[in-house]
């Protein structure tokens, strides 16, 4: 398979910005740990509401404070807690674990931008490519696709005929590298691309991916063996 790759597109969260862990699972841990969850339900429900909206609504090129402030503030008020040190602490521990995930994969997107054409394809806000900006990632990413800049989610064909098209490839020649099976691999799949899963180290159960022959990995480190 890697004979044939002539660029590698990645998920933007829960893929580069976490180890396989989703926005929300990765929010969950921290709003536990402080003891804001009680009810899992309601807990579910306004982080699916404020995400929903945010995806409505759209968040032009804010940066990573203001979206994070923006992202919590909704789930906060939707959990009726106004208490700013809940806030405050919640922004900041999502913010330092993401650039410490970031920094790790760094020395990965700089072997592989070596061989590679490199992508970002996620569903997001608007704001995707000016976080990368801001992050540091554009160094590395030849092309940034988000979701509410095309008009259409993973796992829609188009978001990724768009991605294709921005770095002249064919879906055979391209790899998707995600931690969602719904919509990165699925995605991939009926694209005809081939497709790694990124899961968490930390599942219990490591999930299959949707092809017998897929590469299943719990680091992107781990993509070095490979290609």
């Amino acid at each position: 398979m890697a004979n044939k790759i002539q660029a590698i597109f990645f998920d933007y969260g829960g893929t580069l910005d976490s180890i396989g862990l989703p926005w929300k699972e990765h929010f969950e841990s921290i709003y536990r740990s402080m003891g804001v969850i009680q009810d899992q339900a309601v807990f579910d429900r306004a982080f699916y509401d404020a995400d929903d909206i945010l995806t409505e609504e759209g968040l032009d090129a804010h940066g990573m404070k203001d979206m994070l402030d923006e992202q919590v503030g909704r789930v906060l008020s939707n959990l009726h807690i106004q208490d700013r040190a809940i806030h405050e602490k919640v922004v900041a521990t999502f913010s330092a674990n993401t650039v410490r995930s970031l920094q790790a994969n760094q020395p990965v997107f700089e072997k592989l931008k070596k061989k590679y054409k490199l992508g970002i394809i996620s569903n997001f806000y608007g704001n995707l490519e000016a976080l990368c900006k801001e992050l540091g990632l554009m160094q590395w990413f030849d092309a940034v696709t988000d979701s509410r800049r095309v008009g259409h989610t993973k796992p829609h064909a188009e978001i990724f005929n768009h991605a294709l098209k921005k770095l002249s490839v064919t879906p055979g020649c391209a790899l998707m590298v995600g931690d969602s099976f719904k919509r990165d691999m699925l995605g991939a799949k009926a694209m005809g691309m081939p497709h790694v899963f990124l899961v968490s180290p930390h599942k219990q159960e490591q999930p299959q991916s949707c092809c017998d022959e897929d590469l299943v990995i719990t680091n992107l480190a781990d993509l070095l063996e490979h290609f």
